[in-house]
């Protein structure tokens, strides 16, 4: 049995670790809410391009344009998307995990060198670079400052390489953000964009609350109150716009721009999915750390019980004897 000075140090060691990954939770709780706030500014403009986009796929329009074009694939471009730490429970790794998953299938399939990958986040810059993929770039820093500028930068690049033929397919590899306790691993193709795919996929975010524990989401949907919508509050689906010059000169202009929107709400799912990882994690250790010191305080008490009992029955041996 370990003494009650052996104890005692850990009892201290685990108050400082517990200590450390509270606070952890709280920044990281702050980080969410701010990430949050970044998608619940962008939803504005993804939704009236998603309604435009819909009323010209409403009316029929059979315009095409190179980027959502399908075409025998022979060389791949992958997006990933990861954090630039850890302490974010299973976060990078599972993405690591599809990642290779996905060069892998891809490699057997079209030959090796076939797939080329451009990681956003420092850990999966640096597993790609021990496993010998075909890297290009690095962009550690748009996860610390997601922008929306270099967001485009990147996807004009990789649209030009489409339009030249150099990339016959591009991808995305991010944890899409559902809720702070629900973050779902996504494979999205990038381009050619499937517009209808895209229109129709679930975009459905819980941006309201930084509470991930299971039994507190269950009770805020249980009394959470229904909005009452008014009459004429929706609006029509198919609205009457006035194309100039023409619809595939719109077109045109439209989908790259459905394409920058892809890809900055991607990286800011994957940011705030990061968050909400780190947040569950530390709690889980919050809590692991609770428990280990409730523990080890009653192993300390009874150690000490014991010790004062051995020096009492000592103390009464000794005056019986007397």
């Amino acid at each position: 049995m370990p003494s009650l000075k052996e104890i005692k140090g850990r009892i201290a060691s685990v108050n400082s670790t517990r200590k450390i990954t509270s606070a952890m939770k709280m920044v990281a709780s702050s980080k969410l809410h701010h990430a949050q706030v970044a998608i619940q500014n962008m939803l504005p403009y993804e939704t009236m391009l998603e309604h435009i986009l819909k009323s010209f796929l409403a009316a029929e329009a059979e315009a095409q344009t190179i980027y959502d074009q399908e075409r025998p694939v022979k060389r791949v471009a992958i997006v990933v998307f990861s954090s630039n730490s850890s302490l974010c429970g299973g976060f990078n790794s599972n993405v690591i995990k599809l990642m290779q998953r996905t060069v892998d299938a891809y490699e057997q399939e079209l030959g090796k060198g076939s797939v080329e990958v451009y990681p956003i986040g420092r850990k999966v810059y640096e597993k790609a670079r021990k496993l010998g993929y075909d890297i290009h770039g690095e962009r550690a820093s748009l996860i610390d400052h997601p922008h929306v500028n270099e967001c485009i930068e990147l996807a004009m690049e990789l649209g030009e390489k489409f339009a030249k033929g150099q990339v016959d397919r591009v991808e995305l590899l991010y944890h899409h953000f559902k809720s702070a306790g629900s973050q779902i691993l996504t494979n999205k193709q990038f381009l050619p964009i499937d517009l209808e795919a895209e229109l129709e996929r679930d975009h459905e975010r819980d941006l309201t609350s930084t509470i991930a524990t299971q039994k507190a989401q269950e009770y805020l949907r249980k009394n959470r109150r229904k909005k009452d919508v008014k009459e004429g509050e929706t609006a029509p689906l198919n609205d009457n716009f006035i194309v100039e010059p023409d619809m595939n000169t719109v077109l045109s202009k439209l989908i790259p721009k459905m394409a920058h929107l892809m890809l900055y709400t991607a990286l800011l799912d994957s940011v705030a999915s990061e968050h909400a990882a780190r947040m569950v994690a530390m709690q889980t250790a919050t809590d692991n750390a609770d428990e280990l010191l409730r523990q080890l305080n009653l192993q300390y008490n009874k150690s000490r019980q014991q010790a004062i009992t051995s020096e009492l029955l000592d103390i009464v041996g000794g005056s019986v004897n007397n």
